[in-house]
């Protein structure tokens, strides 16, 4: 029986974009509710010096995950608040919680920073494991509520519109 390494989850260097690139590529290639811009928008996160945090999972020395994030912007002003994502895995490593120790080290990260909520666009049945869940005042213009969720660090969530930093419109 082989056993799988359990992987390194740190922060990203200077040396680790390409093969971030290469893990986003790879693992968004056959989402189905992808466009396969997600690392045009890490690119343009890095260039603009928005990630706020940024994990890669390392195993063997070979980079075969990462999770991005960065700040969002309140219609309300309501500062500290962070969008999750993207988050990759290469395909061939999917399905052994490396997505998960990803998203719940970046959480962490994002906590120790004093963050008050994060956001998010994705599937609720994996995402509501990490506490996510729809918040009523929050919205994200053009998303269904039930992919845009949040987590909420502090009372009630805020009553706002929701920006993701302009980087996500990034298409090369």
């Amino acid at each position: 029986m082989t056993t799988t390494p359990h992987p390194t989850i740190r922060p990203e260097t200077p040396g680790d974009a390409e093969a971030i690139e290469a893990v986003t590529v790879a693992a968004f290639r056959e989402a189905p509710h992808s466009s396969q811009i997600e690392q045009h928008i890490v690119r343009a996160l890095r260039a603009a010096g928005a990630l706020s945090v940024s994990l890669v999972a390392e195993c063997d020395g070979e980079v075969v995950g990462h999770v991005a994030a960065s700040p969002v912007t309140l219609s309300d002003g309501t500062p500290g608040w962070f969008g999750l994502g993207p988050v990759s895995v290469l395909p061939g490593w999917q399905g052994r919680g490396i997505g998960s120790a990803l998203v719940k080290a970046c959480l962490a990260r994002l906590r120790e920073r004093g963050a008050r909520g994060c956001v998010l666009v994705g599937e609720p049945g994996y995402y509501q494991r990490f506490g996510f869940r729809s918040l009523p005042g929050l919205v994200l213009p053009g998303v269904p509520p039930e992919y845009f969720m949040a987590l909420s660090w502090g009372n009630e969530g805020p009553r706002a519109q929701v920006a993701f930093h302009p980087a996500f419109a990034a298409t090369a």
